[in-house]
């Protein structure tokens, strides 16, 4: 790929230079009544990384931050990045066995966290099942902010790894995608220009700031657009308008859920008027609720899909007739051109024909170098794992998910991770996990047990055993007890049977 003279390709060389030609009184970050401009933003910055620096943070170390959505977490995420370290906010769901297994594995140098809060609670929990040796050091943010200023300048490249993002993977076993500078540049640069944002926009963050989509889609979008951010602590459908309102907000993203969400709340007065002109969506919904969605709220919403280990997937094209139903057409580069590409493979190997089911590969500069803790991943194809069809005319439809992931809140979750909490209740000898479709758009998870010899499963009690050690999101919403699990020919348990 050749290098984009005119903008920048890393996170702080783009704060810097947005900051630069920004209007230095219009204020840029919006939460709760207070505002900052992007100088204020780089001042924060600037103090964090002091802080950080001052614990021994330096090119390649880990922070790992679990402040929610709230601007501390950008400022801590930035200031990681100004020292080459990587950042990567924590999901507050989790809880203390989860927690532990991916400090052990990620590492941090310090974690960023609100002293008397509950996620501090959470991670004292989680470190005391750490060796005293792997413990990281919890800081707040109100120490790093006092450390002083003038943070060392440090070479940051483009490829430099820039955020961890946490994921279970197929196995359940903790990882997360190594997510580079150039991805959240190029999709800072690209976001814009798929959506039609200017610098009269305000971004809403309406999803946590631990996910892809918030991190890339809504703060890199504010930035490369000249736009504001405007950060909500947390989804409310009840309340969602009159705080979009109150915030100033043009445009938010939301994944299917929130959109379900919102159309099965009761009609008010805040449907409308709100002043958001534009809804991004991470799911494509039948034409009658696309337009009912629009239609109810007063705005336009465009469909797009992308994963944690890449930003250009598909979206609608803008400027065309909308495509019901469809992910859109490859996303490319407003200046760069086509920098997507795009496979669609069958089960025994070659390239699927038009309207023909197979599995989507991607490969784009905006691609992750590899999962945490394994080697940087081979140039070339990403296997998305999800089944798609392509038209005559590059359009693509979401049919399924190849891989044992779940989708439930905006979340991946892996079966294997549930099937092996289920597992080790000392009443259960087996346990199979699958998803069926839910009300909302993504999936129910429902699990199915065996019993160990000689026991009887108390489902509420292995109900409550597996919210003890998983975040809510994962907690099945239906536990069968099964005699026995139904079997392929090579002794596998047959999953589709269950469904």
């Amino acid at each position: 790929m050749s290098a984009d003279a005119t903008f920048p390709e890393t996170i702080p060389a783009l704060l810097a230079w947005r900051a630069s030609c920004a209007d230095a009184s219009k204020g840029w970050l919006f939460f709760e009544g207070e505002a900052w401009t992007l100088r204020d933003v780089l001042a924060e910055v600037d103090r964090y990384a002091v802080g950080l620096a001052e614990r021994g943070v330096m090119h390649g170390a880990r922070v790992a931050i679990m402040t929610g959505n709230r601007p501390q977490t950008l400022f801590a995420w930035f200031a990681a990045n100004q020292l080459g370290a990587i950042a990567m906010p924590l999901n507050l769901a989790y809880k203390p066995p989860e927690l532990a297994g991916l400090l052990k594995v990620i590492a941090p140098r310090v974690v960023v966290v609100e002293a008397g809060s509950a996620e501090r609670a959470l991670l004292d929990a989680a470190c005391a099942e750490l060796e005293e040796a792997r413990r990281p050091e919890l800081v707040t943010p109100h120490a790093l902010a006092k450390a002083g200023s003038g943070a060392p300048s440090v070479l940051v490249s483009p490829d430099d790894v820039a955020v961890l993002l946490a994921t279970s993977g197929t196995t359940g076993a903790p990882k997360a995608v190594m997510q580079t500078h150039r991805t959240y540049a190029l999709t800072a640069a690209a976001f814009p220009w798929w959506t039609g944002l200017t610098a009269d926009d305000r971004l809403l963050v309406a999803l946590p700031l631990f996910h892809i989509n918030a991190q890339a889609y809504s703060v890199m979008g504010a930035l490369g657009s000249g736009g504001s951010l405007a950060i909500m602590p947390r989804f409310s459908a009840s309340r969602f308008w009159d705080q979009a309102k109150a915030l100033g907000g043009t445009q938010f993203n939301a994944v299917g859920a929130i959109v379900n969400i919102l159309l099965g709340t009761e009609a008010q007065a805040s449907d409308r008027g709100h002043g958001v002109r534009l809804c991004y969506a991470a799911l494509a919904l039948p034409e009658e609720r696309h337009r009912a969605f629009e239609e109810r709220f007063g705005l336009a919403m465009t469909v797009g899909y992308g994963l944690s280990e890449t930003t250009f997937g598909t979206v609608w094209p803008r400027g065309e007739p909308p495509r019901y139903g469809t992910m859109g057409t490859l996303r490319q580069h407003p200046r760069l051109g086509e920098i997507s590409r795009a496979r669609v493979v069958t089960d025994d190997g070659r390239e699927a024909e038009d309207g023909e089911s197979g599995e989507m590969w991607l490969d784009s500069p905006g691609m992750m170098r590899g999962y945490w803790p394994d080697a940087d991943r081979a140039p070339g194809w990403f296997r998305t794992g999800d089944l798609v069809r392509r038209d005559r005319d590059g359009f693509y439809t979401f049919v399924a998910r190849k891989k044992e992931v779940l989708r439930r809140r905006g979340e991946n979750v892996a079966a294997a991770e549930i099937e092996n909490v289920l597992a080790a209740h000392p009443t259960v000898a087996e346990a199979a996990v699958v998803g069926v479709p839910a009300a909302l758009g993504e999936d129910d998870i429902v699990a199915y047990v065996v019993a160990a010899n000689g026991e009887t499963i108390d489902v509420e009690a292995l109900r409550e055993w597996t919210r003890a050690r998983l975040a809510d999101f994962k907690v099945p919403s239906q536990i069968h007890v099964r005699d026995a699990l139904p079997r392929t020919a090579t002794e596998r348990v047959a999953k589709h049977l269950l469904k």
